[in-house]
């Protein structure tokens, strides 16, 4: 590959990437929650599950959540009527922000895989990801931070 052709490959990668997460993002396929936070806590309503879409009530898989204090976000899996996963965005390889989809969390630094419940699929990640304790109610998810 000629060198000016290179670098107007990466130059159009570089801001075509941070575009179609934007895209992504304003399509619904990734849905930030809202959260409270009570001591060692988070709380969130179960509605941040439900979306109406063509006048139908429809339940998201997942959703994420972000805490002050972390710079990476959490993602509650939904995997069975009222049960909860929530798993740490933070790859154990090299800190990088995991990607979510597919039934996966996946590495885009250096393509390690996860499964939802945190267990490393794929390394080089050798440790599973950081899991939070979950309790919910009729209405809200609690996850224990502590």
């Amino acid at each position: 590959m000629e060198r000016r052709k290179f670098i107007r490959t990466c130059c159009y990668t570089t801001i075509g990437l941070p575009m179609l997460v934007s895209v992504l993002q304003s399509c619904g396929l990734i849905y930030y929650a809202t959260s409270t936070r009570n001591a060692n806590s988070l709380i969130v309503a179960k509605s941040e599950f439900w979306k109406v879409k063509k006048n139908k009530k429809v339940n998201r898989s997942f959703v994420l959540v972000r805490i002050e204090d972390d710079q990476f976000p959490i993602c509650i899996y939904k995997f069975e009527e009222d049960k909860y996963i929530a798993s740490l965005l933070k790859c154990t390889h090299r800190e990088c922000e995991l990607n979510v989809g597919g039934g996966i969390y996946s590495c885009p630094c250096h393509g390690s895989e996860f499964t939802i419940t945190g267990k490393v699929l794929n390394g080089p990640a050798d440790r599973d990801l950081k899991t939070y304790k979950i309790e919910t109610d009729n209405e809200y998810i609690y996850l224990s931070l502590s």
